[in-house]
């Protein structure tokens, strides 16, 4: 059962059913673990007692973590080395929940590409043919990114300060709801705990943009990102064949269909929440809009840009030293970031492009802030598109290396970039007999996309425009209609599954 099949919408619109009919809360947190597990079940039916597990692992962690102190000690230095024993203990605790879900999250995705690594470091080929074997029998949980990386958020939280919830019911619920339990958004557990102690059914209007954000999502998904992956896949399957102009245009393709794909499973995940009277945090704000590095990752996948920040960044110091220490610190934290999303080296490079650019943006904002000049002309509007550019050029090549992660073949793309003919064939067999169309065409029908884009981003940001909600309950089944009669006739499975 995936998003945007006719299973899950018989699902979804049963658990709505039963959800709103009960009074209680507990019985409403119940179904929704029940209903977690059932949707899990359907696509990995074998690693639900793993998630059950490590689920209640971090329950029990966070409530040790939080456990008082033992006020009952004596006054003086006894009382304060009681004090110090428990932080110490807390502390202890913390590294023990964090390297217990770090070991997981490496034990499913990162052993392969370990073994390989040294095997081919030093020279062992029994290694490396353990990690093919390892490879094509392990496969990772659905999920178990999102789902580590919210559990290390909880128990920082409670060590930081956070009260540990006391209902295992809850922490599950949070823990396994199923909108968000595939590809997230990240979410932190006392927001939406909060959300549960005030849970109401939604209003018409609520009701109205949660199927306004499932229609968004599928049209999205099956009539644009899917449709373009036809062309990136043909494209970045015959690279011997392409030629400079087919790599461009399929990495500015992947790009959409990367963007369009993940935010389209967002708002599919987003609209299935508010049917059910929560919030889930937004993920994307027009990222390929930016005009910094910087800003970008404040836009795009916004929740794992803000876990970085308040769980990687800051305790590595953040900005609050030297400038050296800022850019070493950005450096570190995407190349977690670029691994965190794989375990292949084309991973490792993007993070370490982004990190670069990062670094680079940092530095020119330092001198910006010297030379009131220099501040001044990137402000202008020759300023302002030039950052624009060099951004969008800078994440769009970067993704290169996220669509093919295998250096050898992401390698040859970056040097038949510029200067490179095409086979004699490759128009006639990818763009006329394939896709029905050449390249030309297709370039004008991505534009078309971005155009879209831009005026749909100058309509909310620039105007503040929002449509009325009659007139999208009378849009929503014309999305639905148009992306089901319209989509390929096998969907691709979204992206960030792998992830």
């Amino acid at each position: 059962m995936t998003f945007l099949s006719i299973l899950y919408g018989i699902f979804l619109l049963s658990v709505l059913g039963i959800y709103w009919s009960l009074e209680a809360r507990s019985l409403k947190l119940l179904i929704l673990l029940v209903a977690s597990l059932v949707f899990y079940s359907s696509l990995q039916l074998q690693y639900v007692p793993l998630l059950l597990l490590m689920t209640l692992l971090n329950f029990w962690l966070g409530r040790a973590i939080a456990a008082p102190c033992d006020w009952r000690a004596p006054a003086g230095e006894d009382w304060q080395l009681a004090q110090q024993d428990w932080n110490n203990r807390r502390l202890k605790l913390l590294c023990i929940g964090v390297f217990l879900n770090v070991l997981l999250l490496v034990s499913f995705k990162y052993v392969p590409f370990l073994v390989s690594s040294v095997g081919a470091v030093l020279n062992l080929p029994v290694a490396q043919e353990n990690a093919a074997w390892i490879g094509d029998r392990l496969i990772a949980p659905l999920g178990i990114s999102f789902f580590t990386f919210e559990c290390i958020a909880y128990l920082v939280d409670i060590y930081r300060g956070a009260p540990p919830t006391r209902s295992f019911l809850l922490f599950s619920s949070y823990k396994l709801f199923f909108p968000k339990l595939i590809s997230g958004p990240i979410t932190r557990f006392h927001p939406l705990a909060d959300q549960i102690k005030t849970l109401k059914f939604p209003p018409p209007n609520q009701i109205v943009e949660g199927l306004w954000l499932i229609a968004c999502g599928a049209v999205k998904k099956l009539l644009l990102a899917d449709h373009i992956g036809t062309l990136v896949d043909l494209s970045f399957n015959n690279l011997q064949r392409a030629g400079s102009g087919d790599l461009w245009l399929a990495t500015f393709a992947y790009g959409l269909q990367l963007y369009l794909d993940f935010s389209g499973y967002v708002d599919v995940a987003r609209g299935s929440a508010i049917l059910l009277g929560f919030e889930l945090p937004q993920n994307f704000n027009f990222p390929y809009f930016s005009t910094s590095i910087a800003d970008f990752w404040r836009r795009w996948h916004i929740t794992l840009g803000d876990w970085l920040r308040n769980y990687l960044y800051f305790p590595l110091g953040g900005s609050r030293k030297n400038l050296i220490r800022t850019c070493v610190n950005l450096a570190i934290v995407m190349l977690i970031a670029g691994i965190w999303h794989g375990a292949a080296w084309g991973f490792v490079v993007w993070g370490l492009l982004h990190g670069l650019a990062l670094v680079v943006h940092r530095l020119t904002e330092a001198q910006s802030q010297r030379f009131p000049a220099l501040k001044n002309w990137w402000q202008s509007l020759p300023g302002t598109v030039t950052a624009w550019a060099l951004t969008q050029f800078m994440v769009f090549t970067s993704w290169i290396f996220f669509r093919l992660p295998d250096l050898r073949e992401s390698s040859l793309v970056v040097q038949r970039l510029w200067g490179h003919p095409a086979d004699a064939q490759f128009a006639q067999k990818i763009y006329a007999e394939a896709l029905g169309s050449d390249r030309l065409q297709i370039t004008f029908l991505l534009l078309l996309i971005v155009v879209g884009m831009a005026i749909a981003y100058l309509i909310q940001r620039g105007l503040k425009v929002q449509l009325n909600w009659s007139v999208k309950i009378l849009l929503v089944p014309i999305c639905l209609f148009a992306a089901w009669l319209l989509a390929p006739n096998e969907a691709a499975p979204y992206i960030y599954f792998d992830f």
